[in-house]
C-alpha cells in the first residue's frame, strides 16, 4: 500500500533504480485508469489501446478504477508483490491519483520502500545495559570476537538479573546493534582504547572548507620505496611530507627528506604552498598553467618563468598532527610570520586528517607499487630484497612525484569528494580550483625571495668586536666587512633580548648565518672556513658531533680554527674528496662502490657461518693453551671413533633440520653410511694433524 497521509513523501533521489522502475509501472497502471492509455495520451497510444474496459469514450472513471482493481487482483502473488499492490481497491487507486497530482512520480512510491529503521524491539533495557557494560569491558581487554562478546552479554544478564526472564537476541542482531552503536570496530585495540580515554571536547565539530586555501592539511609518512642517495648511490629510506588543500584536494606542495622531517622542512613546505611551481624539462603544454581568468603570460611574468598547473595561495589555516616537526616553537613562529592559523588535529581522531591519509594510500596504490624498490607497507609482505631492487635516486623520485601530481593527480576525478553545490557532478582538483577562481578570483601574491631568511630559526646574540657572533657554539663573521660598524655596538632592541642582534641560521647548512642590516640581508661565514670555501656543508647534528669529539679528545678550542681538523675528519669518513658533488667521476664511483658493498653484504649473508681454521704448521695457534686444548679434543674424538661411538656430541634442538636443509647429501641414511662418515672424518683429522 502507499504511504499514509502522515508519512513524508520521498524524494526521487532517495529511490533506488529498482524502486523507480516499480514506480513507473504503477504510473502506467494509473494513467490507463485516468486516461485509458498507459502513456497518458492518445497521441502515444500503444498497439491495442485503448482496451474495451478502459476506453474513456464508453466507460466512466469509476468503472475504469473497478476494472483495474479486478485486474490487479487477478495478478499472481509474485507480480503483485513486485508492484506493492497485493490488495489494491478502488480507494487505493483514488489515493494514488491524488498523491501523483501532488508530488509527481515520487508520490507513487510505497512508503515501505524508504521507511526509516524501526529500531530493535528485542533489545530491552536489560539487554541494552548488558551490551554497554560488555563494551566498556572490551575497551580494557584485548580484542575478542563477536561470539565472545555474545557470551559475555549472556553472562552479564544471567548474573545481574537472576530473578527476571530476559531474552537475549540472536548473535546477528547483537552484531548489528554493536555496529550501529559503537561503529564497525575495524580499528586497532590500543587506538580504540586511547580514543575512548580522550573524549571529544564539548561543541567540537570538524571544519568544513568552502574555498581553496581555507584549510591545508599537513602530514608526513615514510616513503614505502627504497631509493638511492644522490651522492653515494647507497640505499636509503626517505620521508614524504605533503600539503593537501581540504577543499580541492590538490597536493599543493610536497617534500622528500632523507631523514625524519624537521621544522625547517615544514617551514619550507609552507613557503612552497605560497610559491608557484616552475615548469621542468620534459613537461609539455598539458602541464602548464591551465586556470581561466588569469593569463599564463601574466603569471609567468610575476613568477619569473613558465608556471606549472598547480594551485598556489596563502593558506588561512593548517591542520597538523602532534609530531615533533609540527609541534614546536619554530613552526608556530613561522605560521605567525605567514599569517596562518594552526589547527592541531584532535588526539586519536583520524577523521581530522582523513583526506591526507587517503592521498597517501592513493599515491601508494597508483604509483609507488609500480616503482622498483617497493618495500610494501608490512614486513610480512616485503619482497626478497627491495634494497637491491632500488633504482631511483632521491632526485629522480622527487621529479617522478612532481610529474605525477601535476599531470595525473590534479586531473583525476574525485568520486567521493564532490562539492556541496554539485554533489552528482564530475570534478577534479583542477576543475574545483578553476570554479573557485571564477567565483572568488585568484590572489596572485607571490612571496619575495627574502621570505627564506624570515622562516629560518632566529638567535639573539651580541656582536663581539674580534670574533663576530656566536651561534650554536660556533663563531661567525670575524672577517666580514658588513659587521665593521656594528662590532661592540648594542642593537636598537628592547624587551627580553635588549641590545642583541637577530641572527638566523639554516639548520641544514651551518657554514654561514644571516643577519639583516640596513634593510638588506648579509651572509656571515664560519670563522674556520678557509679561503675558497672548500668545506662541504654540514648541519646541526654534525656541529654537535664536532663539539662532542673535540671534548672527547681533550681539546679546549679557543678559536674555530682548532675545530676545522675535527670537522674534516668527520666529513672524510662519509664524504671523501673524490665523492664530492660536481666532480665528473663522483656519481659513477659512488654508485659503483655502493652496489659493490651491497653485493658484498648479500654474499656474506648467503655464506654459512665460517668455523675458525685448525692450528697447523702454516697456521699456528694463537696461544699455547689453545693449541693444547685442540690437540686434546682431537685425541678424544679419535678414541671415540675407534670404539664405534659417534664422533660428535648429541645434536641439539634444530640441528637435524638445519643439516637436512643445508647439506642433504651429507646426512647418513644407514649404519654403513655412518661408519663411512666416521672413517672419513678420522682420516681427515689424521691428515690435518700430520
Amino acid at each position: 500500500m502507499t504511504a499514509g497521509a502522515g508519512d513524508r513523501t520521498p524524494l526521487a533521489e532517495e529511490l533506488s533504480e529498482h524502486d523507480l522502475a516499480r514506480a513507473r509501472i504503477r504510473l502506467e497502471h494509473l494513467m490507463e485508469v485516468e486516461t485509458g492509455f498507459r502513456s497518458g495520451s492518445r497521441h502515444w497510444a500503444r498497439p491495442g489501446e485503448p482496451r474495451s474496459a478502459f476506453d474513456p469514450v464508453t466507460t466512466s472513471l469509476g468503472e475504469r478504477r473497478r476494472a483495474k482493481a479486478a485486474e490487479i487482483g487477478r495478478l499472481s502473488s509474485a507480480e503483485a508483490a513486485r508492484l506493492g499492490l497485493e490488495a489494491a481497491s478502488e480507494r487505493t487507486l483514488e489515493r494514488m491519483a491524488a498523491r501523483y497530482r501532488e508530488s509527481g512520480l515520487p508520490g507513487l512510491a510505497d512508503g515501505r520502500w524508504t521507511r526509516q529503521p524501526g529500531g530493535h524491539p528485542s533489545v530491552t533495557a536489560e539487554v541494552e545495559e548488558a551490551i554497554r557494560a560488555v563494551h566498556e569491558q572490551c575497551l580494557r581487554r584485548s580484542r575478542i570476537s563477536m561470539a565472545s562478546r555474545e557470551r559475555l552479554i549472556h553472562q552479564y544478564v544471567r548474573e545481574t538479573f537472576p530473578d527476571r526472564e530476559v531474552r537475549v537476541p540472536h548473535r546477528t542482531t547483537l552484531a548489528r546493534v554493536w555496529a550501529e552503536w559503537f561503529g564497525p570496530g575495524g580499528s586497532r585495540q590500543r587506538y580504540v582504547r586511547s580514543a575512548a580515554a580522550v573524549p571529544a571536547p564539548a561543541g567540537a565539530a570538524p571544519v568544513i572548507a568552502s574555498r581553496p586555501g581555507q584549510v591545508v592539511v599537513l602530514d608526513s609518512t615514510p616513503l614505502p620505496v627504497k631509493v638511492l642517495d644522490d651522492v653515494f648511490g647507497t640505499t636509503i629510506t626517505v620521508h614524504l611530507t605533503i600539503a593537501l588543500d581540504a577543499y580541492t584536494h590538490s597536493i599543493v606542495a610536497f617534500r622528500l627528506t632523507p631523514v625524519a622531517e624537521k621544522s625547517i622542512e615544514v617551514a619550507m613546505l609552507l613557503r612552497d604552498v605560497l610559491s608557484p611551481l616552475p615548469m621542468r624539462s620534459g613537461w609539455g603544454e598539458s602541464m602548464a598553467w591551465p586556470y581561466p581568468g588569469v593569463p599564463a603570460a601574466l603569471v609567468a611574468d610575476l613568477a619569473g618563468g613558465p608556471v606549472a598547473g598547480l594551485p598556489f595561495f596563502r593558506p588561512e589555516a593548517i591542520t597538523v598532527d602532534h609530531g615533533a616537526a609540527f609541534k614546536n616553537h619554530h613552526l608556530i613562529e613561522v605560521a605567525r610570520t605567514l599569517g596562518i592559523d594552526v589547527l592541531p588535529a584532535r588526539a586519536m581522531r583520524p577523521t581530522d586528517k582523513a583526506a591526507c591519509e587517503r592521498a597517501f594510500a592513493a599515491i601508494q596504490s597508483l604509483l609507488l607499487e609500480l616503482v622498483p624498490g617497493w618495500r610494501g607497507i608490512d614486513v610480512a609482505d616485503r619482497g626478497a630484497d627491495p634494497e637491491a631492487d632500488a633504482a631511483w635516486t632521491v632526485a629522480d623520485m622527487e621529479h617522478l612525484l612532481a610529474s605525477r601530481i601535476v599531470s595525473v593527480w590534479q586531473n583525476r576525478r574525485l568520486d567521493q569528494h564532490a562539492p556541496a553545490w554539485d554533489p552528482s557532478g564530475r570534478h577534479s582538483p583542477n576543475t574545483l580550483f578553476a570554479a573557485a577562481a571564477a567565483r572568488d578570483g585568484i590572489s596572485l601574491e607571490i612571496p619575495p625571495p627574502e621570505l627564506y631568511y624570515e622562516l629560518l630559526p632566529v638567535y639573539f646574540v651580541k656582536v663581539d668586536a674580534r670574533r663576530g657572533v656566536k651561534v650554536g657554539g660556533l663563531w661567525y663573521g670575524a672577517r666580514s666587512p658588513e659587521l665593521e660598524t656594528y662590532r661592540g655596538v648594542p642593537a636598537p632592541r628592547g624587551g627580553r633580548h635588549a641590545g642583541k642582534w637577530a641572527v638566523r641560521r639554516d639548520p641544514r647548512d651551518c657554514r654561514q648565518v644571516f643577519i639583516e642590516l640596513d634593510g638588506a640581508w648579509h651572509a656571515l661565514p664560519w670563522n674556520a672556513l678557509p679561503d675558497g670555501d672548500i668545506v662541504p656543508a654540514f648541519d646541526n647534528t654534525r656541529v654537535r658531533e664536532i663539539l662532542k669529539e673535540a671534548a672527547r679528545a681533550g681539546l679546549r678550542p679557543r678559536t674555530d680554527a682548532e675545530l676545522l681538523p675535527v670537522l674534516l675528519d668527520l666529513l672524510a669518513a662519509v664524504t671523501p674528496v673524490e665523492s664530492w658533488p660536481g666532480r665528473p667521476e663522483a656519481r659513477k664511483k659512488a654508485a659503483a662502490r655502493a652496489r659493490e658493498l651491497a653485493r658484498a653484504r648479500a654474499s656474506i649473508k648467503d655464506r654459512p657461518a665460517r668455523q675458525p681454521p685448525p692450528a697447523s704448521a702454516s697456521n699456528p695457534a694463537p696461544g699455547r693453551d689453545v693449541a693444547a686444548a685442540i690437540t686434546a679434543d682431537r685425541a678424544r674424538r679419535r678414541q671415540a671413533a675407534a670404539r664405534g661411538a659417534p664422533p660428535v656430541p648429541a645434536p641439539s634442538l634444530g640441528d637435524d633440520v638445519r643439516s637436512r636443509l643445508l647439506y642433504p647429501a651429507a646426512r647418513p641414511s644407514s649404519d654403513h653410511g655412518t661408519e663411512e662418515s666416521q672413517r672419513g672424518s678420522a682420516q681427515a683429522e689424521e691428515g690435518t694433524t700430520g
